[in-house]
This record gives structure tokens, sequence and C-alpha cells, in this order.
């Protein structure tokens, strides 16, 4: 597949430090922060129960990288890669000791999510297990239709957390905290964008 042109939206390119600042000052209110470990512990048990092996990891906008250096204590995977737009939270993920054991791995690259599905040269390595937390909220629907049967084939596991329309909604009334940029689905629209691509296999 060739590469193909966007008409991008604001997180293409990385959001800038004021928008960090704006809407995850407090980190420790944001899913996959503030109960990072409940969500590897989560995911961990299930691979257990199923017999799958995670030696490979990929996070596909790792933030500020607190979930990413989680998942990489919780699975200590060979190889592990990370990649994320904006370059103040990457400045930050990059400044952690994210890697969890000598032996492994770790690629981290300031990229955003078409990028790197763009890039064919990617497409020789297929991942156990591919993040993406709170990142397609911020794709279009041609985005989301373009990226996920690339991702199809560079992951066997992809663990998907998105707030959907009712909890993007509740945010903005109830905790007054509005992002823009976010766009508002609901379960059953993304239900249909990977319906052709994955198959769900737990609540996440």
């Amino acid at each position: 597949m060739g590469k193909k042109e966007f008409c991008n939206g604001p997180g293409a390119k990385g959001f800038q430090k004021s928008y960090w600042e704006r809407y995850y000052s407090n980190p420790e209110d944001m899913d996959c922060t503030y109960n990072a470990y409940e969500h590897c512990q989560y995911l961990k048990h299930l691979f257990a129960l199923e017999y799958v092996e995670v030696t490979s990891l990929v996070d596909l906008g790792l933030g500020l990288g607190d979930f990413f250096q989680v998942m990489l204590e919780t699975f200590n995977p060979y190889y592990a890669e990370g990649i994320e737009p904006s370059s103040h939270a990457f400045a930050i993920a990059q400044s952690k000791n994210l890697r969890p054991v000598e032996s492994t791995q770790l690629q981290l690259e300031q990229i955003d999510l078409l990028t790197w599905c763009q890039d064919q040269e990617r497409d020789d390595i297929v991942f156990d297990l591919g993040i993406s937390a709170s990142v397609f909220q911020y794709l279009s629907d041609e985005e989301i239709r373009y990226c996920l049967p690339i991702m199809a084939k560079r992951m066997k596991y992809l663990y998907f957390t998105v707030p959907l329309d009712i909890e993007l909604r509740y945010q903005e009334e109830e905790m007054e905290f509005c992002d823009v940029y976010a766009i508002h689905r609901s379960r059953e629209a993304y239900h249909d964008f990977f319906r052709d691509n994955f198959t769900v296999v737990s609540s996440r």
C-alpha cells in the first residue's frame, strides 16, 4: 500500500506544550495513568489464561510514557517500540527510564500513527502486542479506515482504549473538561471500524 495524503488534524504533528498543560496537567486523573497497573494486570492475566507470550510490544501514542512504562515492566519484552508525535510529551517520555531490563531493545521515535502506518519498511515486524490508548479520538474516519488494516498486519493483539461519546459528554458536563480536538464516537461506531480487521476478545 503506497503513501497516502491526508488532511491531518492538529494531532498529526503532535500537540503543542500548551495543549498538554491545559488538558493533561493532572495525569493522575487520566485513564491508563492513575490505573495503569490495573490495566496491565488485567491484560497480563488474560494472556496467561490463553497462554499468550508477549516478547514484542509497540505503543502507538505513548504520550508522557507512564502507561508504556508499566506495560514494559509487566511483560519485560525482548523488543519494544514507542511512538509519539508531540515534541513536549515525547521529551518527557524520553527522559524517563522506560527500559525495564537491560536486555530489552527499546526504540522511541517522534512520529504520528499515520506516518508509522505509511512506512512500508515496518511491514517485516509483527508485534505480539500493540497499545493504542486515547489516540483514535483524534483521527478522522478516513484515517482510521486507512490505519486499521495495517495495524492488523503488524500486531497479533491490540489493547485498545478510547473515550466514548458518553464519556466525553460526562467530562464536559460534570468535570468541566472539554478536549476540543476529541471526536465524539459511540461504542458501536468503533466496533464498526474494527469489525473487518480485529476480533474483540475482551472489554478492551
